[in-house]
């Protein structure tokens, strides 16, 4: 463990490992950041023995607390005996002017995109930060398999996940989704994080668009689940779910669509179907191990 990346928040006993959150001055985004860290009972005790590792990105208004609290997804990570990582959802406390003033916009809403925009792209490098600093810093620190990683998230971040995994071939083995705002060009809350982070050009927006980035997928296989809630009040509006499934038959990238009838956007409905993803993405990471 390097001390002098990271400092430890706090540690607490679950499901015979440890729910940690640890902090450490992010170079990308220049300022302080949490981010949570589930250690397994299979290598809490500095046993030498390594394991993959898991992302999970949140959504609007979160920070690295909220599914850690609500999800009960430790048992699972226990279970499968796999690393569970969490970062906040955005730069805190930079005082630009106007972070604190919108849900969906600003503090816990950067939208895992680098911004371009003036006074935002100092701090507001969210996908860069997700995708290069904070693997590092968990490959430096934890016990994990380098290069053994999966990604999966909410709503936000079920947006952030399937960006990463689409610009990034390879760099995750297994994706997967709740709820994810998949056509951000086109929902009410994909065109205001876009036109504040990018600009008003369109054209800049194509490149942080799911639906747009798998037309083009090149890449191996994503091993993509897609997990919806049919009365999510969201669906029709702001996620655009469907306009991605069908852009992922169109290119020939399978994905599992899984439609729910009873469900909406919230933790109910992502703690009720989470263990089967973890559970996905584990066999898929020890898959590659062995």
């Amino acid at each position: 463990m390097s001390e002098k990346m990271v400092t430890l928040v706090s540690s607490s006993g679950s499901f015979g490992g440890k729910q940690e959150v640890w902090s450490h001055e992010s170079k990308e985004l220049k300022c302080k950041m949490n981010f949570s860290v589930y250690i397994p009972p299979k290598v809490k005790d500095n046993s030498g023995i390594k394991v993959p590792v898991l992302y999970w990105l949140s959504g609007l208004t979160c920070t690295e607390q909220n599914f850690i609290i609500k999800s009960g997804f430790q048992r699972y990570a226990s279970e499968e005996g796999i690393i569970v990582v969490g970062p906040d959802t955005s730069p805190r406390g930079v005082n630009i002017e106007g972070e604190d003033d919108d849900y969906d916009f600003g503090s816990g809403a950067g939208f895992y995109v680098d911004s371009t925009q003036d006074k935002w792209k100092t701090h507001y490098r969210m996908y860069s930060y997700v995708t290069k600093e904070l693997p590092k810093i968990i490959d430096e620190n934890f016990p994990v398999i380098k290069g053994c990683q999966s990604i999966f998230g909410h709503s936000m971040g079920g947006h952030g996940s399937l960006i990463c995994a689409l610009k990034n071939p390879g760099f995750y083995k297994s994706v997967s989704v709740f709820s994810p705002i998949s056509n951000p060009v086109v929902g009410k809350w994909g065109q205001k994080c876009l036109t504040g982070y990018l600009g008003n050009n369109k054209k800049d927006w194509e490149e942080w668009d799911a639906t747009l980035l798998v037309k083009k997928y090149k890449g191996p296989a994503l091993n993509l689940i897609v997990e919806q809630g049919a009365e999510d009040p969201y669906l029709a509006d702001e996620l655009y779910v469907q306009n991605f499934i069908d852009a992922c038959v169109g290119a020939n990238v399978a994905v599992d669509y899984r439609l729910h009838e009873g469900y909406d956007h919230s933790f109910y409905f992502v703690s009720t179907f989470l263990g089967q993803h973890i559970k996905h993405h584990a066999n898929i990471l020890y898959s590659t191990v062995y």
